[in-house]
């Protein structure tokens, strides 16, 4: 295993592209939201399934760039079995790491491995297909059944 983050950054990438995590829909749900990038093409479907404020379940489909599906993936199973604030928080952190607001190094955050994400910062232009996937998760969280990163 190599030791440079942007090699293991690529890798897992490249992995969770091929197979998603977490890919489908679940049906019934009780929140979904569909979230689109217009920039890059990318669009995200996602399904939850919400009791008691814990997040029991969560699926995407859709189509998109490597980093946006890579990003859907590991975000849906770093919620699952969250309660929605944890969620909330995440997603939260998310943005501000991929924004070079957070450095998950040095600032606390309940990130894990998605800070894996953390060099996306250095590619501006990919910063909304990393984030889609949490901005889709909050709308669906908050009730609201599309967002788009324009």
């Amino acid at each position: 295993m190599s030791s440079d983050p942007r090699e293991l950054y690529q890798q897992v990438i490249i992995e969770h592209n091929k197979k998603p995590r977490n890919f489908g829909k679940l049906d019934p749900c009780t929140h979904h939201a569909d979230g689109q990038n217009p920039l890059c093409g990318d669009e995200l479907q996602l399904t939850l399934n919400i009791r008691d404020g814990r997040i029991e379940d969560v699926k995407f489909e859709g189509h998109g760039c490597a980093i946006d599906v890579a990003s859907a993936s590991l975000m849906t199973g770093a919620v699952k079995g969250k309660s929605v604030e944890e969620a909330e928080k995440m997603a939260e952190q998310f943005r501000s790491m991929v924004r070079g607001e957070l450095d998950p190094s040095t600032d606390a955050n309940l990130l894990g491995k998605l800070t894996l994400f953390q060099g996306v910062k250095d590619l501006p232009v990919r910063v909304k297909c990393a984030v889609l996937p949490w901005a889709t998760l909050h709308s669906a969280l908050k009730g609201e059944e599309t967002v788009s990163t324009e």
